[in-house]
């Protein structure tokens, strides 16, 4: 994530999610996740990115920093979708390894990878339906420095993974607040979401993977929340540890929505206990 695009976003957060563009409820279109689908930071949600209905339109631009002392990921990204029905998404991201590349003396100081996805709302509605809303996702993720990936075991530079995720919103479901729940099976051999490439040297098929959101609306701007996400555990040289969270976003409008986690990312490429602050901006239409 360059300063210029931080710059850009935050330029244009005095502007605005309740019933300006859209006809969506305010935060129904969820964030954007670090891979660029709608969602919370870390699993995709069954939502579609942005507030169109029907015949509309709707979106999002984003930009993403996870920071644990060791590691820094930055995301870029956007998303468009139509009709509440399909969603298409880029997210780019950069794994800072500067701690990690001077003790070990690698030869490049990041991991960067490209996430194109894809989205289909199946059946069933957030709020509305009888049965919870269920889509199906799509993403093709490349791994765009492969040189450490190759070197400690990892088996290609690019995948494609596969999610089903289903989200309902319980109006007055947690003590009279509304609560939003969902659950994602992702089918997947991403070493650390690809950032470390596709299988390994222990493992080389996809796994199933559970994943989860939890979120309360304190009021109609403010929710909070918790996620999980199972990861595999493909490569020999270093453990790969589940993932979690503790977020609170904010959406004063419909156009802007502010998301602060407190991540515990476990054992990260040898190097163990990577908790710290995760902070995303989006702008939506």
């Amino acid at each position: 994530m360059t300063k210029a695009v931080v710059a850009a976003l935050l330029g244009c957060m005095p502007v605005l999610v309740s019933a300006g563009p859209g006809d969506r409820l305010l935060a129904t279109g969820g964030a954007s996740m670090i891979e660029g689908a709608a969602g919370g930071g870390i699993v995709p949600w069954a939502v579609m990115t942005g507030y169109g209905t029907r015949e509309q339109w709707g979106g999002a631009v984003f930009a993403t920093r996870v920071d644990t002392g060791d590691y820094r990921l930055d995301t870029a990204g956007a998303s468009v979708s139509y009709a509440n029905r399909v969603e298409l998404s880029f997210a780019r991201q950069r794994l800072g390894i500067d701690e990690l590349a001077g003790a070990a003396a690698l030869p490049e100081s990041s991991l960067n990878q490209d996430v194109f996805g894809a989205k289909f709302r199946l059946f069933g509605d957030l709020i509305y339906d009888q049965l919870p809303q269920v889509a199906l996702g799509l993403q093709y993720k490349r791994q765009t420095n492969f040189l450490i990936p190759r070197t400690v075991g990892a088996q290609r530079d690019s995948d494609t993974e596969a999610y089903v995720a289903a989200s309902r919103l319980f109006l007055g479901g947690a003590f009279g607040y509304n609560l939003l729940v969902n659950g994602t099976l992702r089918y997947s051999r991403a070493n650390e979401t690809g950032l470390l490439g596709f299988g390994g040297d222990r493992r080389d098929t996809p796994s199933l993977l559970k994943e989860g959101s939890i979120g309360v609306f304190l009021n109609p701007q403010w929710v909070l929340g918790v996620e999980y996400r199972e990861k595999p555990d493909n490569l020999g040289f270093a453990g790969e540890s589940d993932w979690k969270d503790v977020w609170l976003a904010y959406f004063p409008s419909k156009r802007v929505g502010l998301v602060a986690a407190w991540t515990d990312l476990g054992e990260i490429a040898t190097l163990e206990d990577q908790t710290g602050l995760y902070l995303s901006v989006q702008i939506s239409y």
